[in-house]
């Protein structure tokens, strides 16, 4: 079982940020360049393989992912694991996968102590560890790291604007006389759970996009500036060789 370690006896041990950032990617062969990249609960459940072998599922972790929600999955699995080998620390998974600097430092420095105290010394290749989620020769290539700018939400419901339905439209105009179910039943349960990935993953950038239109119209009404106009021609601007859904413009959108 852990030892337990509670937050009034946590110090930071003299370590600044940037070492308590070197210790994480000495430890895991990582590439995190800010302590708010760890709100993905992705490395502190690695440090509990580490420290007790099999206490956390790792097949189950998502060490490459910019989303919330995925981020949510990885603390809980943590947290089962802290569950598993009677840890009592309650992991305030709402807060750190907001990404705040401060918030994520607290946790890290609560882990190193935790960490300190339950380490016995014994080899640990983090690397061939993760091989079954993210390969070994992939991992060097790609930082265990979030995808997301730290500080933002949660993604929003879409907005069903320009945005949306002309990247739809380049999504439809590939393909049209293979619906995506059609897709999904010839490519069996590999397919379903590849197109959920990639519905999920749009649906954040979709978010994003509509975020900076958002932000751009606000500016545009307060104080119009031509860099703002030419953002939002990019924005509505469609992939080459593709045209606008239904013949529609983002001026006709708005009438």
């Amino acid at each position: 079982m852990a030892v337990n370690v509670h937050s009034t006896n946590v110090t930071t041990e003299n370590l600044s940020r940037h070492e308590m950032l070197a210790w994480v990617n000495n430890s895991l062969k990582s590439d995190f360049s800010k302590v708010e990249e760890l709100c993905t609960g992705a490395a502190y459940c690695q440090f509990m393989d580490m420290l007790f072998p099999n206490s956390v599922p790792l097949k189950r972790v998502k060490f490459r992912t910019n989303l919330e929600h995925e981020y949510l999955q990885n603390f809980k699995i943590l947290q089962a694991g802290f569950t598993k080998m009677s840890v009592d620390k309650i992991i305030p998974i709402d807060k750190l996968v907001k990404g705040r600097f401060q918030d994520n430092l607290e946790f890290l420095q609560w882990f190193k102590k935790f960490f300190d105290a339950n380490y016995n010394g014994r080899d640990y290749d983090p690397i061939a560890a993760r091989e079954g989620t993210v390969g070994a020769s992939s991992y060097r290539r790609v930082p265990l790291t979030s995808g997301r700018p730290a500080g933002t939400s949660v993604v929003k419901p879409l907005d069903a604007r320009v945005v949306s339905r002309t990247i739809d439209a380049e999504v439809t105009d590939t393909e049209p006389d293979q619906p995506l179910e059609g897709m999904v039943q010839s490519g069996g349960n590999d397919a379903t759970e590849q197109l959920i990935e990639v519905m999920k993953e749009r649906d954040f950038y979709f978010s994003k996009l509509r975020d900076i239109e958002l932000l751009c119209q606000e500016s545009e009404e307060t104080n119009p500036m031509p860099i703002i106009q030419e953002i939002l021609g990019v924005l509505y601007k469609p992939a080459d060789g593709f045209s606008p859904p239904r013949g529609t413009t983002p001026e006709q959108d708005e009438h």
